[in-house]
C-alpha cells in the first residue's frame, strides 16, 4: 500500500500532463485540391486560394490548417505523384482530410491530369477508405465554380458531371459534403456580372508588376473571392455539424 501511496503523485502528473498535451495539440485539417485551394508563390499575387484564407476562422491553436493543394492537380495527378500518399502517412486520428477536385479532372486535352468520370469516382472512394482506415474525418467538397455568363446574362457551368459525381459518392459512403459548386454559384450570381470580377484574379495592364499586361482570369480568385470561399467552407462546416464547429471563431449557424 505504501508503494502504491509513493507513486500516486507522479501518476497523477503524468496523467494530467497527458490530458493538458491532448487539449493542447490542435486537430489538423489536410486540404487537398487544385489551384482554387492552393497556397500561392509571390510573384503570382495577388491570386489567392481560399485555403489561404480558411485557418483565420478558427480560434487561435485550436485548429492547423495544412495545405496540400497544388495548382494545375486532378484526382489521378494527385495520387500519381505521391501528394495523396503523403497526406496518409502524416494523418492522425481525429485529422479531417477536405478534398476538392474537379477542375483538372475534366480536362480531355491534358493526359496527365485527366480522369475519366468513373476513375474519379473510384479515386474519391480510395481517398475516404484512406481517411477512415487512419480514423481521420474525410470531408468531400464540389468543385467551385468558374465565373461564366453567356451573352444574354445568363450564369452557366463547366464542370459537366463531375459535381454530381462527387455528390454521389457522399452519399452512397455517408461521409459530409461542402457543395461548394452550388454555394459559388449563388455567391457569384449575388454579385453580379460585372462586380463578380471583383471575386477573380482580374487586373488591368500595368496595375500590378506581377501582371504587366494585366490579366482576365475567370477561374482563380482575388484575397476577397478566396475570403468568400473560406466562409462558405465554414458555413458548411457548421451545417454539416461537425466537431470543429465548436473551434470556429465566429459561430453563424448552432
Amino acid at each position: 500500500m505504501a508503494d502504491i501511496r509513493s507513486i500516486l503523485p507522479f501518476m497523477l502528473i503524468v496523467l494530467f500532463s497527458s490530458m493538458a498535451f491532448a487539449q493542447a495539440t490542435p486537430v489538423t485539417i489536410f486540404l487537398a485540391g487544385d489551384s482554387t485551394m492552393a497556397e500561392k508563390v509571390a510573384d503570382k499575387r495577388p491570386e489567392t486560394g481560399w485555403g489561404e484564407m480558411l485557418g483565420q476562422h478558427f480560434k487561435n491553436g485550436k485548429v492547423r490548417i495544412d495545405n496540400r493543394a497544388m495548382n494545375g492537380r486532378s484526382t489521378k495527378s494527385f495520387i500519381n505523384e505521391g501528394r495523396w500518399q503523403a497526406i496518409v502517412d502524416n494523418l492522425k486520428k481525429g485529422d479531417y482530410v477536405f478534398v476538392q477536385f474537379g477542375h483538372n479532372d475534366a480536362s480531355k486535352d491534358k493526359g496527365e491530369r485527366y480522369t475519366p468520370p468513373e476513375d474519379y469516382r473510384k479515386n474519391l472512394i480510395r481517398f475516404i477508405s484512406d481517411i477512415r482506415a487512419k480514423q481521420g474525418h474525410a470531408v468531400l467538397m464540389t468543385p467551385v465554380m468558374r465565373r461564366r455568363f453567356d451573352k444574354d446574362g445568363k450564369f452557366y457551368d463547366t464542370h459537366g458531371e463531375y459535381p454530381e459525381i462527387v455528390r454521389a459518392v457522399a452519399k452512397t459512403e455517408n461521409v459530409p459534403l461542402i457543395d461548394m459548386h452550388r454555394m459559388s454559384e449563388t455567391v457569384i450570381v449575388r454579385y453580379g456580372i460585372e462586380d463578380s470580377r471583383k471575386l477573380f484574379l482580374q487586373l488591368k495592364p500595368g496595375e500590378n508588376p506581377n501582371y504587366p499586361n494585366g490579366i482576365e482570369d475567370n477561374t482563380h480568385f482575388s484575397p476577397l473571392g478566396a475570403e468568400e470561399m473560406a466562409k462558405l467552407v465554414v458555413a458548411g462546416i457548421q451545417a454539416n455539424k461537425l466537431k470543429i464547429r465548436k473551434y470556429v471563431a465566429k459561430p453563424t449557424i448552432d
